[in-house]
């Protein structure tokens, strides 16, 4: 099977203007001050401590990683907070908030792996020999191979304490702890593997020693995966399709909503989600009359689905909106879009797996684009094709593109570069939702079926708050997620599975499909103090933010604001209310 990637550079037609490629400094940002300097010693340095640092999961590295994030936290405390400028203060908390997130994240951590240390009593071997390769001391062949072989001993006795358990009905672990003993034996193995390939070969007698031993051990750490994953786990082999998770607990989320300055608990998070859920509702039944379904919004969103484009008609498709979306906020002077910017951004189809994944769009420089390919099957091409009818679309080629994740990028690899990495998805995301709800407020859906787009992603957003707290506060599971899609959104079953997949398998944060609403809800709450009461425009507003890079809109606020924060500053902006919630 060869998978054919499409390649689209943005173009009007056979005649395209070339690409805007002249110099163009007029608009360079102020140069960066003294702790932006810091910041890029603090990165230099961790950089090299946490590539030479034992592997994720040793006792070490927690040690080695504690120490080092305490130090820098008692450096910058000497630096002279007072004397600084707003710029200054402000990227002295990004750092503190950031050393002081890492550190509690550190224990949390630390807890989470207790859990999982019954089950790799033997992980100490396999560290210990990592280590003496990593300081450079050459490994005793003899040695190594009896460490190793009790390794396989202890792997196999792991494996056998583990089924006799099944066997007698004794209490098991759940599955989200044995799912985490799972992935850390696998990461176990690989740090084997790699041990084992730096220096077998080069060494005559480790290999002479250590040859079947090692292998030995790979194959029983491989049979004591498969064991918890599948006959305490309950996945089958290479499943990719069954969503597990792991969900992090009350404690591990209220530390991630401090260190992203939400200053709200996650029950007061999901009755916001649930206001939000009711205007939509309201809006969905009137669109839903005026196409003549009445009450009945879920045949008008089949309605919908419907209006979706044949094969091979997805990228022109996508292209057009792309443009007509940037000419909207241009003739309405809501924000500056470099001509490069407009020119830069690509675009490919994407590959069956990962619509396993995301069965939408990505976005970015490149916006990736899901839609059937030839070998899905038949039901599975539909669902497709109705999840990402033209209508949908509408609401979120500008999200991905412009003025959402690709001016975003384009953006912050030249304003404020250093920022980058206190990176937060509130920001991220946030603000490309922020413009969904800003085009619906300027009037670019044009239709009653155009409105049912846009309301099915904005319902969409509300519901991850909902489902993806609650499963972290395990009051939902993966299939009560999915079910939530499709009764609560409207949302085709695979499409539904896809999504939740994607938020709980670990390529995102727990809190990640929760920015999108909440960043949303702040970038909106900070427009109407700022443009509303007429201290900024429009056009103005928006590009202070990108010229900020991607940080707690919180902070964001403080600098157009020109607030200078205390040294002891902790997050109190209520974005949606002392009382969230209510309207």
């Amino acid at each position: 099977m060869i998978l054919i990637q499409i390649a689209l550079f943005v173009c009007l037609g056979p005649a395209a203007p070339k690409m805007a490629v002249e110099a163009d400094l007029s608009t360079l940002g102020p140069p960066p001050g003294l702790v932006a300097n810091v910041i890029a010693r603090y990165e230099a340095d961790r950089g090299s401590v946490t590539r030479s640092a034992p592997p994720v999961g040793a006792p070490e590295r927690d040690e080695l990683m504690t120490r080092f994030d305490q130090s820098w936290l008692k450096s910058i405390g000497s630096l002279d907070f007072d004397a600084m400028d707003v710029d200054d203060r402000i990227d002295y908390l990004l750092l503190k908030n950031r050393l002081e997130s890492a550190l509690r994240r550190l224990a949390i951590d630390a807890r989470k792996r207790a859990e999982v240390a019954p089950f790799v009593p033997f992980a100490p071997i396999i560290y210990e020999l990592e280590a003496e390769h990593r300081r450079m001391e050459r490994s005793d062949g003899r040695k190594t191979a009896d460490a190793i072989n009790a390794l396989s001993t202890q792997v196999e006795a792991a494996r056998k304490r583990v089924e006799a358990g099944l066997s007698t009905g004794a209490p098991r672990p759940s599955k989200a702890v044995a799912y985490r003993a799972a992935r850390t034996v696998n990461e176990l193995r690989k740090t084997l593997r790699d041990y084992r390939t730096d220096i077998s070969g080069y060494d005559p007698l480790f290999t002479w020693w250590t040859a079947e031993p090692i292998k030995t051990a790979d194959k029983t750490l491989e049979v004591y995966e498969i064991c918890l994953r599948e006959k305490v786990v309950g996945l089958k082999a290479d499943d990719k399709t069954t969503i597990v998770g792991d969900p992090i607990g009350p404690e591990a989320l209220a530390e991630d909503l401090k260190a992203a300055m939400i200053p709200y608990t996650p029950d007061e998070l999901i009755k916001i989600a649930e206001v939000e859920f009711a205007w939509c509702d309201a809006e969905m039944l009137r669109a839903s009359r005026e196409l003549g379904f009445g009450d009945d919004w879920k045949k008008a969103l089949e309605q919908v689905k419907t209006r979706h484009v044949g094969p091979g008609e997805q990228p022109a498709m996508i292209r057009d909106l792309a443009l007509e979306s940037t000419r909207f906020v241009e003739e309405n002077n809501l924000i500056t879009i470099p001509a490069l910017a407009k020119d830069s951004w690509r675009m490919e189809m994407m590959t069956p797996d990962r619509q396993l994944v995301n069965p939408f769009f990505t976005g970015g420089e490149v916006i990736s684009v899901s839609f059937p390919t030839s070998e899905m099957t038949h039901e599975q091409k539909l669902m497709s094709m109705r999840g990402n009818n033209r209508h949908f679309s509408r609401a979120t080629v500008h999200h991905e593109l412009i003025p959402g994740h690709h001016l975003q990028g384009f953006m912050t690899e030249r304003y404020r570069p250093y920022r980058q990495s206190f990176g937060s998805p509130f920001w991220l995301e946030g603000w490309a939702l922020y413009w969904e709800m800003t085009l619906w407020d300027k009037g670019f859906p044009k239709t009653a079926e155009d409105r049912v787009g846009f309301l099915f992603w904005r319902m969409h957003r509300c519901a991850r708050i909902i489902f993806s707290l609650k499963f972290h506060l395990e009051k939902m599971t993966p299939q009560e997620c999915i079910d939530f899609l499709v009764d609560r959104v409207g949302h085709e079953r695979e499409n539904a599975t896809a999504e939740v997949r994607r938020s709980f398998n670990g390529d995102y944060g727990p809190l990640y499909q929760v920015a999108y609403m909440l960043g949303a809800i702040q970038f909106r709450a900070l427009h109407k103090e700022l443009v509303e009461t007429k201290i900024m425009t429009d056009r103005g507003f928006h590009d202070a933010i990108l010229r900020e890079n991607a940080i707690p809109i919180e902070l964001v606020r403080a600098i157009l604001m020109k607030q200078k924060l205390p040294k002891d500053f902790a997050t109190k902006w209520k974005f949606a209310g002392e009382n969230p919630g209510q309207k």
